[in-house]
């Protein structure tokens, strides 16, 4: 389980403090997968970094499992299993795609192996087991190529900021089936930040946040037809 505790997260604005995340709490128990969504500088992003450590908190607590991992580095959060997907994945020059996916899994792979991950992502596998991660992929494929790499690893906390961020539609419908896969199989607990309402319609439950802070949380059969009025201007989200 995921806790979230009295968590806020500031940076200096002209010498007074602005709060990117202010004072949240929720819990987010295992299995469960959860979307985030909200508008443009809400808050969301920043609030996956701090799950996964990229930014450290202001204050509050982040619990994980039962253990305190505020403090912890990204390397021990990744050794508790949790895993994040860029919104737009870092390029690695000089290490290929297929080293890259025995590294996400902590040995050696097959080409055989390799080629069944990237399958799953609906990767042509043996044209890219030997590319290098660098500006000859486009965006979406490299996106593709990260989510592979974190199914390879199978984090018991998997974090998407944004998968559909800069991709193509065919991309993204990939994205799509990707996820619903991932779901099916029980990969464990997922979460996306998202604007999009085919994957917000994967989820077990929707989270809203704005400025800041939690502004609703449901079941995605309550939330998304009211974000969806909300969006169209046929009714307020309450």
């Amino acid at each position: 389980m995921l806790e979230i505790k009295d968590l806020s997260f500031g940076v200096d604005d002209g010498g007074k403090r602005l709060d990117i995340i202010d004072n949240i709490s929720f819990e987010i128990p295992d299995g469960k997968f959860i979307v985030i969504t909200g508008p443009n500088g809400g808050g969301k992003s920043t609030l996956a970094r701090l799950i996964m450590g990229l930014e450290r908190p202001t204050s509050g607590s982040i619990i994980y499992n039962g253990t305190d991992i505020t403090d912890m580095t990204v390397t021990d959060r990744a050794r508790l299993g949790i895993g994040y997907a860029f919104q737009q994945p870092p390029r690695f020059k000089g290490i290929t795609v297929s080293k890259l996916l025995s590294i996400s899994t902590g040995k050696e792979l097959t080409e055989k192996e390799c080629c069944s991950i990237l399958g799953r992502v609906g990767l042509c596998s043996a044209e890219y087991l030997k590319r290098e991660l660098d500006s000859s992929l486009s965006g979406g494929e490299m996106k593709r190529i990260e989510i592979a790499s974190l199914m390879a690893r199978r984090p018991q906390l998997a974090i998407f900021d944004e998968p559909e961020a800069g991709i193509d539609l065919w991309s993204f419908a990939m994205l799509v089936e990707t996820f619903k896969s991932m779901q099916k199989e029980n990969y464990g607990t997922t979460v996306i930040i998202s604007h999009q309402e085919r994957i917000m319609s994967l989820a077990d439950e929707i989270m809203v946040i704005s400025e800041g802070k939690i502004k609703s949380r449901g079941e995605r059969t309550v939330m998304l037809p009211k974000l969806m009025c909300e969006f169209s201007g046929c009714c307020n989200l309450r």
